[in-house]
């Protein structure tokens, strides 16, 4: 068992674009459902867009967006169940097409928050305490507290992306390279606390809109 992962060289990552799509040359049917790729450069938590794959049951896997999983040099791992389906690499046509992330740099502490329920009220009038049962899961805020740099450049795109309201793709990547993935918006940057013989500090504010992957 490990003794735990150390938070120093913890970094958060935007998603900013799309990267070049990768040519799958094989698919492994199953859950999850493995990809083979000759070195596609990809790495755990990277998300991916799938297409043009063939067979009767191409579309349960067609323009699907997953998490990358279980990366090897020439393989990886995607959150879809094709046991049983009919599903061919479409002689090599088929496509993964990564998004691409840009680091927001400076970060000092982070909290990675879970889903979180509503609890709804089921007490009635002979209960003796109150009866209460967990609501749909809900997204929680992330925040993290950063060193102030107006010049850097994950911090421009976030700003962007909050007065844009965009909900973007998100990636927490830790010192033993598992990586936490998840959707969201931007609900708030603070910038520009200080005080005397004191850095500039400031903060940023992610609600997560989907769920939180761990890879």
């Amino acid at each position: 068992m490990s003794d735990g992962i150390i938070a120093q060289g913890t970094k958060l990552e935007m998603s900013t674009g799309t990267g070049g799509a990768v040519t799958i040359t094989a698919i492994a049917l199953g859950n999850p459902t493995i990809l083979t790729a000759v070195a596609h450069g990809l790495s755990n938590g990277d998300v991916v867009t799938l297409a043009n794959f063939a067979g009767d049951d191409a579309a349960d896997i067609n323009a699907e967006v997953c998490v990358v999983k279980n990366v090897t040099t020439d393989t990886f791992a995607v959150e879809v169940d094709s046991t049983g389906k009919t599903i061919t690499d479409n002689t090599d046509a088929a496509t993964a097409t990564p998004v691409t992330y840009t680091e927001i740099g400076n970060i000092m502490d982070f909290d990675v928050v879970g889903d979180k329920h509503n609890m709804i009220d089921f007490t009635h009038l002979s209960s003796t305490r109150s009866i209460e049962k967990p609501g749909i899961p809900r997204g929680s805020e992330l925040t993290f507290t950063m060193n102030w740099t107006a010049d850097d450049t994950g911090l421009l795109a976030a700003e962007v992306a909050r007065a844009a309201k965009t909900e973007k793709d998100w990636k927490v990547t830790y010192s033993d390279s598992s990586v936490h993935s998840f959707k969201g918006y931007i609900t708030n940057i603070q910038g520009g606390s200080g005080g005397v013989d004191d850095k500039v500090t400031g903060s940023i504010t992610i609600h997560r809109s989907g769920a939180l992957t761990l890879a």
